[in-house]
């Protein structure tokens, strides 16, 4: 079997000190990492089991896009920008994960913080500002049932670095998460989409540069910062890139 060709759209680019440690490969070399990682015990070597390629989509317009001839599945990634936002790459990437969901052939989606706020967006639902302000670090949420299956636990821990939220569930949507400051923490439509709001791709790491950068700018409360670094350990989050792979095969 030919590997699943994933493309990476990028929208954003990661701190200075971040994309210095991934070879300033941008976030398509921190998807990279993960995935490696995920694997790195396999038998089998990712390359046999995905092809990635690098879109950086942020600031572009389509021809910046991998053809949707060309690709198998495509993820969104995370970004400091607004998923609710009208900026014209904005748009053109709702309309293109929009096009994706429509193709006959049928094209993967799985959708990161921001990209899962993008799905949200191309499936109909509304995207906004939470009342219920920053969720930051790691971060314990509930499972749902469908999670529960699909991760094999009750509860799972992962990174998070967001104050946007996806209000409500796309059509044949099936929950996977929820907190009490984010019920929307990730949807399932099988074999077409999987979403999570929090970031499986964030290591101690790099959130360690991401609170500090956004404590500078003023963003957070102190004590909002002092809980964030506290709780800034390993998390599940290369569980949650096998259960991408797992999507990815039809496994799920």
């Amino acid at each position: 079997m030919s590997p699943i060709r994933l493309a990476i759209l990028e929208t954003d680019t990661p701190l200075p000190q971040v994309d210095k440690a991934f070879n300033s490969t941008g976030y398509y070399g921190v998807f990279k990492s993960m995935f490696e990682r995920a694997f790195a015990d396999s038998p089998t070597p990712l390359s046999s089991i995905l092809s990635l390629s690098r879109h950086t989509v942020v600031f572009n317009d389509i021809s910046s896009y991998p053809s949707l001839d060309e690709v198998d599945a495509i993820l969104i990634t995370g970004s400091k920008h607004n998923a609710f936002d009208n900026d014209p790459w904005i748009l053109t990437l709702v309309e293109y994960t929009r096009k994706a969901l429509e193709q006959d052939r049928k094209i993967k989606v799985i959708g990161v913080c921001f990209g899962h706020q993008i799905v949200g967006r191309a499936l109909g639902v509304h995207v906004d500002r939470s009342d219920n302000g920053w969720e930051i670090s790691v971060t314990e949420m509930r499972l749902c049932e469908k999670g529960k299956e699909l991760f094999g636990k009750d509860t799972l821990k992962l990174q998070q670095m967001h104050r946007d939220q996806v209000f409500s569930l796309p059509a044949t949507a099936i929950p996977l998460a929820e907190t009490s400051i984010c019920p929307n923490q990730g949807f399932l439509i099988p074999n077409k989409v999987i979403t999570v709001q929090g970031h499986p791709e964030f290591t101690p790491a790099i959130m360690h540069e991401l609170l500090e950068s956004r404590k500078e700018m003023g963003l957070f409360t102190p004590e909002l910062f002092q809980s964030g670094m506290e709780r800034n350990q390993e998390d599940d989050g290369l569980l949650v890139a096998r259960v991408f792979v797992k999507f990815l095969r039809g496994e799920v």
